[in-house]
């Protein structure tokens, strides 16, 4: 005989229960309970921890290492559970009560400093600055421009004056664009056959991540790093050895100083800092230096054309409101910028991932 459960009177009940429970409104209502779960544990080196411990420890082992309280520790290590970047396990009795936590395979790999992709700085960057900037989406969304001024009181006139604005706030910087090109740098150099160009400059290249993936996988090419003298200097001193040879740099500002001719030009998540009339400056003066024949090769969230999705790069966009002058771009919004600027034989490689790349070439 079915239990009372399994009427059909019942079922219908629990499905309108379900239809009627908004599971996805409540998920998106407490997400940043979720980033700052993670933001929280990276920041007091749980992972780091563990990763290092011979293994798996408890509450109060992982609390006194890191400095924090039994009770809060607990919590924090339970929630990673939840979230599936830590395991817990029951020690046996002998070994004493309680449970004992150790990292997944992600965790190790993605969330501890010393891991080839980590992006331990990618969070720490999006924690202590890019989370402050969002609290004021709002006010962003009403004035349609960013809010360096309202989250850390720097004027933004200078874009890159308020995004460096500190020696420390440069360095969170650059270790963000680091971590970013470890995890997706190889897949965008290589969506296009770029072996033909010899004589690359990559604008903004920042710590150099880019330019090591290009001449890993392009080994009869050379790069050169044009950014800010404060960033070559940086870069030289913390991300680039003096051991790569074909990576060099060249200090300057892109939008005031004279570009060096080369073969290729590489702008790797630049154009989204940028209105269009600025993309279209920078792109000229792109095209006047470059050699006939050669190209300018674009990486950013390529949203689709009508601006439907993908959800990363709409959030993306979002994100450059609240942070810079610029905004996210359809793959034909770019066919236009380089078309303005003299580029043509646009070519769009999607990767499947965040960045996906546009090449352009100036003719003959």
């Amino acid at each position: 005989m079915a239990s009372s459960s399994d009427t059909p009177s019942s079922a219908m009940a629990v499905s309108t229960v379900a239809a009627s429970y908004p599971r996805k409104i409540l998920d998106y209502m407490e997400g940043f309970l979720i980033s700052k779960t993670l933001f929280t544990a990276c920041e007091l080196g749980v992972f780091d921890l563990l990763l290092g411990s011979e293994r798996p420890l408890s509450a109060e082992e992982i609390s006194q290492a890191i400095g924090a309280s039994l009770d809060g520790t607990q919590r924090l290590l339970d929630a990673c559970t939840g979230l599936e970047l830590l395991t817990a396990q029951q020690q046996q009795q002998q070994e004493g009560h309680g449970r004992v936590y150790a990292n997944t395979a992600d965790a190790s790999r993605y969330l501890t400093q010393s891991s080839p992709v980590s992006l331990y700085h990618s969070i720490q960057y999006n924690s202590r600055t890019i989370y402050l900037c969002w609290y004021h989406l709002t006010d962003a969304v009403r004035e349609g421009r960013n809010q360096y001024e309202k989250a850390f009181g720097v004027n933004s006139e200078d874009l890159f004056e308020a995004l460096y604005r500190s020696d420390e706030e440069m360095i969170k910087f650059m270790h963000l664009m680091n971590s970013i090109w470890n995890i997706c740098g190889r897949d965008v150099v290589t969506a296009f056959d770029l072996s033909p160009f010899r004589s690359v400059y990559d604008l903004g290249g920042c710590s150099g991540a880019f330019a090591k993936h290009f001449t890993s996988a392009y080994p009869e090419c050379t790069v050169t790093i044009f950014d800010l003298p404060k960033v070559v200097q940086v870069s030289r001193q913390h991300f680039v050895t003096d051991g790569n040879q074909r990576i060099g740099f060249h200090e300057g500002d892109f939008f005031k100083d004279p570009l060096p001719e080369g073969d290729l030009y590489i702008l790797a998540r630049i154009l989204h800092d940028w209105t269009d009339q600025r993309c279209i400056q920078l792109l000229t003066k792109v095209h006047q230096a470059c050699k006939p024949g050669g190209g300018v090769l674009l990486v950013e969230a390529l949203l689709l054309e009508d601006g439907s999705g993908p959800l990363t790069a709409q959030l993306y966009s979002l994100n450059m409101l609240v942070q810079t002058e610029g905004r996210e771009r359809t793959a034909g919004q770019y066919r236009a910028l380089l078309a303005a600027a003299g580029f043509s034989q646009v070519q769009v490689r999607y990767t499947g991932k965040v960045y996906d790349a546009v090449l352009g070439y100036r003719q003959g």
